[in-house]
């Protein structure tokens, strides 16, 4: 599986930004997909994952009531819109993909997008 993050950009405190993130290859409609933002210096961390079948969601408490996470099968997508956004949310947001079961760690995802940059100014 291929992910291509994109959306990141600068904006300021209070709006809002929507990444997406394209699957190729694999079985997309089968992966459970999740966002992981990593500000500097700092590691990699859980923000949000969604099952397969996007009926289920899970957020970090960081995020909750401000991110929301969806996907589309059909175009082998998975969004993040994030809105009330705060200096605080200023990271590289990657997306992952984890072909079986549930998972909130990095280190349960196999596979990685190269992340798209998310810069919030106060």
């Amino acid at each position: 599986v291929q992910l291509q993050a994109s959306g990141g950009g600068l904006v300021q405190a209070g709006g809002s930004l929507r990444l997406s993130c394209a699957a190729s290859g694999g079985t997309f409609s089968q992966n459970v997909m999740g966002w992981f933002p990593q500000a500097p210096g700092k590691e990699r961390e859980f923000g949000a994952a969604i099952t397969w079948s996007g009926r289920s969601t899970y957020y970090a408490d960081s995020v909750k009531g401000r991110f929301t996470i969806s996907r589309d099968n059909a175009k082998n997508t998975v969004y993040l819109q994030m809105n009330s956004l705060k200096p605080e949310d200023t990271a590289v947001y990657y997306c992952a993909a984890k072909s079986s079961g549930w998972g909130l760690r990095p280190s349960e995802y196999e596979y990685w997008g190269q992340g798209t940059k998310v810069t919030v100014s106060s």
